[in-house]
């Protein structure tokens, strides 16, 4: 398998920003791709299912726009995030729909299946699967994935808790392919950090939250940028799946963050709180621990522009060293 993939060949920056549950829409998406990286969103955020056809054709066709307007500054390609889990029960119509709708690349999380794989492969996208560590990595590829993405400690939402370092080593020691690497990523010098350690790209979801495009509270927003890493606690109440999370949303919630009951992870739910009232995602605010480097709420393109200077600061830092 190559190392590289020609769809990531004329990004602004080697970055794919990550699907974020109920906050990712149509419209961060295209102001992601426009501002030169990968924009993604979950399947599951379109609801009901018919709307997510509407989504992928409002999508393809701003950045058609785009491109027609801008043919020396192309649009980057987007990704949509199908949960590959048997509590889904959306997975087939929407994987048809991606198909239908030729959607570029597909991440794949909690499951990893050939056939989906298949019918990706059918008309020229790709998959990228997650995976928090080496065993599953070995299982995804073996399954047909087109590369990997290593969540790891310190990521947003469902992460490990394997550092970045050893997970990237341990996957670098058999897979060649395209790597991209999540984890507490959300300035330019991480993103050259995570090629220094092996990845291809970087994989960054928190510090999109906190932008203007971004279908997130308000309240949500501003705890981006208010808090830091020590402000996140990793838990797997809210929906069985170990995740990091602000601490202030779970207080607001009226739970003791440092008493937290552990969930049935056979019970996994995406929409309720598990074992609590609350609304996992809604009500419990999900964000890794690079939330320190978020100062305010800016529009997309402006924190790509801020990523970009960072990261061609740090190239021009290292070569000088």
């Amino acid at each position: 398998m190559p190392r590289r993939l020609p769809i990531f060949d004329h990004l602004r920056l080697p970055v794919v920003a990550s699907p974020l549950f109920i906050i990712s829409n149509p419209d961060l998406v295209i102001a992601q791709c426009k501002a030169g990286i990968v924009g993604s969103f979950p399947a599951l955020n379109a609801r009901p299912a018919e709307e997510l056809d509407r989504w992928l054709v409002r999508i393809n066709e701003a950045l058609d726009r785009h491109n027609q307007e801008n043919p020396d500054r192309p649009a980057a390609p987007y990704a949509v995030n199908q949960i590959v889990h048997k509590s889904n029960d959306r997975l087939d119509h929407d994987v048809e729909a991606c198909v239908r709708h030729r959607v570029p690349i597909v991440i794949t999380s909690l499951g990893a299946r050939q056939d989906l794989n298949d019918a990706i492969h059918s008309y020229g996208g790709i998959t990228l699967h997650d995976v928090i560590d080496n065993r599953f990595a070995r299982k995804a590829i073996e399954k047909g994935a087109d590369g990997l993405i290593a969540v790891a400690a310190g990521a947003g939402g469902h992460a490990g808790t394997t550092s970045p370092f050893a997970l990237v080593q341990e996957i670098r020691e058999w897979f060649d392919g395209p790597l991209l690497l999540s984890g507490s990523i959300a300035t330019g010098d991480a993103i050259l950090s995570a090629q220094a350690m092996g990845a291809d790209l970087a994989y960054i979801g928190s510090a999109f939250i906190a932008t203007q495009e971004a279908n997130a509270d308000q309240r949500y927003k501003q705890a981006i940028v208010d808090h830091a890493s020590s402000d996140i606690l990793y838990s797997n109440l809210f929906t069985g799946v170990h995740g990091n999370y602000l601490r202030p949303s779970v207080v607001a919630a009226g739970l003791d963050p440092d008493n937290l009951p552990v969930s049935d992870p056979s019970k996994m739910n995406f929409g309720s709180g598990g074992n609590t009232s609350a609304k996992a995602w809604k009500d419990i605010w999900g964000c890794g621990q690079g939330i320190g480097a978020v100062k305010g709420i800016v529009p997309a393109g402006e924190l790509v522009d801020r990523l970009e200077r960072e990261y061609r600061s740090a190239r021009t830092r290292l070569l000088a060293a």
